[in-house]
């Protein structure tokens, strides 16, 4: 009996392993962790059910994979909202922070790492302790920084950090569904601007008045 080429085995092995992903990712966005099976997996990505754990030492190894590659891409959500508010007034550093974000709410809403991070705030795994470390906590701390500088005062002022509470709710309340139905301007590519902007005075005027 003919051997496979090994070029041939690892190419193998590389798609399985791209279709054992982008397969358990949209389930666990759909249902959640506890709610998907390997074998419902290898079934749907047409892999043999030992593939999980070959590939990522079982479901957990697996799971991990997913949120490490949701992640990254909200760690560059981040890395873009500080780039574009480089060495811009800390005003406008605001205004960039909320535009970029619900923009990203608006481009990814319908994608799998909104309604995975939705499933871990639903039903959390250990894993929303890496995005909570990885994610959030980095970029309220980005956002502290630059309240601070509009306050004049330190980042771990209570002000800055009730100031830091207000933007978020704002812009957090817009990301679930149930609650973003009873809003009267839905979060859409073309309302972002407007919805931006109004975040941004709002959230300035509430944080001078605390300046004063």
């Amino acid at each position: 009996m003919a051997t496979k080429p090994r070029t041939t085995v690892v190419s193998d092995d590389l798609e399985t392993r791209e279709r054992l992903v982008e397969v358990s990712a949209r389930l666990f966005a759909e249902r959640g962790f506890s709610k998907v099976t390997v074998r419902e997996i290898c079934q749907r990505a047409n892999a043999n059910v030992a593939a999980v754990n070959y590939h990522f030492g079982g479901k957990d190894g697996l799971y991990q994979e997913i949120v490490s590659s949701a992640i990254r891409t909200m760690q560059s959500t981040t890395d873009e909202i500080r780039e574009a508010g480089a060495k811009r007034p800390a005003e406008e550093q605001l205004a960039i922070f909320v535009h970029t974000f619900l923009s990203r709410v608006a481009q990814h809403r319908d994608g799998w790492i909104h309604h995975l991070m939705m499933q871990e705030i639903r039903d959390p795994t250990p894993e929303l302790d890496r995005v909570v470390k990885s994610v959030v906590r980095p970029r309220m701390a980005y956002l502290s920084e630059v309240i601070a500088r509009i306050l004049q005062c330190a980042p771990d002022d209570d002000r800055v950090q009730y100031s830091v509470m207000s933007v978020q709710v704002q812009c957090l309340a817009l990301l679930n569904d149930r609650i973003a139905q009873f809003q009267p301007f839905p979060v859409t590519a073309k309302r972002i601007d407007a919805i931006a902007e109004h975040i941004t005075r709002f959230s300035l005027a509430g944080i001078r008045a605390l300046k004063r």
